[in-house]
């Protein structure tokens, strides 16, 4: 730890791990699930997120063709009948399209595949909850997640600098609350309202946890960098270490967990239905 190249790759062992965990637990990230069907275990990825006009296509392979498909889906959180596609097979596999819904708007569905008498269904016994949003630019989207990133490994190196009484605490506290704002709360809601249509639905206008971790992550960050910034870094390490620590644990939050959803019941006309 008294090596700060140490520090360095401690914090990138850190960061790449809480990317790593967020990518597989988070809510928007396709299911993986596999499934035996005459003998042979295949492996698929129900989609859990759209993003863009148009409807969601869904493939599911299946070589054998004996096997015929359908997709039942109905609206998330809605009391309403579950409706039926034919799936058509192409190229050694299954294909059904879910109708578009407006952004936010949340689909729950499941693949029944049938062989003679025989039904399976994907995945076993459960459904799939798939939410819809609009088209991001990648001249926003990719600034973003650069940002985030670039905080989330500033934010650890600041966390190990300050533990370890390193004499570059200060800075790495500046540039980390630099970055967070950029990439959390400036590029962030910008994300937000060509995905859903709002810039901000945290506190005070909602409950959205993306926007409420990334707040509560901001102002610990700001407060480390008022410590340190005006007072000793030794008498006030251990508010950037803090700092650091929520960060960690807001970052291991899965991405889009309590995330905009559309309330179907308040809409007259719902689209694709």
């Amino acid at each position: 730890m008294q090596k700060r190249y140490i520090r360095w790759i401690l914090a990138v062992i850190i960061t790449l791990s809480a990317a790593v965990y967020q990518r597989m637990t988070g809510p928007t990230y396709p299911k993986r699930i596999s499934a035996e069907l005459g003998g042979q275990t295949f492996k698929y990825k129900l989609p859990r997120s759209h993003g863009g006009e148009g409807d969601l296509l869904l493939q599911t392979a299946v070589p054998d063709t004996s096997y015929r498909g359908n997709v039942f889906y109905r609206r998330y959180k809605t009391d309403t009948e579950w409706r039926k596609i034919e799936m058509r097979r192409t190229e050694g596999a299954l294909i059904a399209a879910l109708p578009h819904q407006p952004p936010a708007g949340k689909l729950e569905y499941f693949i029944e595949l049938t062989q003679g008498n025989k039904k399976y269904d994907l995945p076993n016994g459960t459904t799939v909850v798939v939410r819809f949003k609009g088209a991001v630019p990648s001249t926003v989207l990719f600034p973003h997640i650069l940002f985030m990133f670039i905080a989330m490994l500033l934010s650890n190196m600041s966390g190990l600098e300050a533990f370890a009484g390193g004499d570059r605490t200060k800075r790495y506290v500046l540039l980390t609350t630099i970055s967070l704002f950029l990439g959390g709360m400036f590029l962030g809601p910008v994300v937000q309202k060509f995905a859903f249509g709002a810039y901000w639905t945290g506190i005070p206008f909602g409950w959205d946890l993306t926007d409420n971790k990334t707040l509560f992550a901001m102002i610990g960050w700001l407060i480390a960098l008022a410590r340190v910034w005006k007072g000793s870094i030794q008498k006030n390490r251990w508010w950037v270490v803090a700092a650091a620590l929520i960060l960690l644990m807001v970052y291991s939050i899965p991405h889009s967990t309590m995330g905009s959803e559309l309330d179907y019941s308040k809409m007259e006309v719902v689209t694709g239905e």
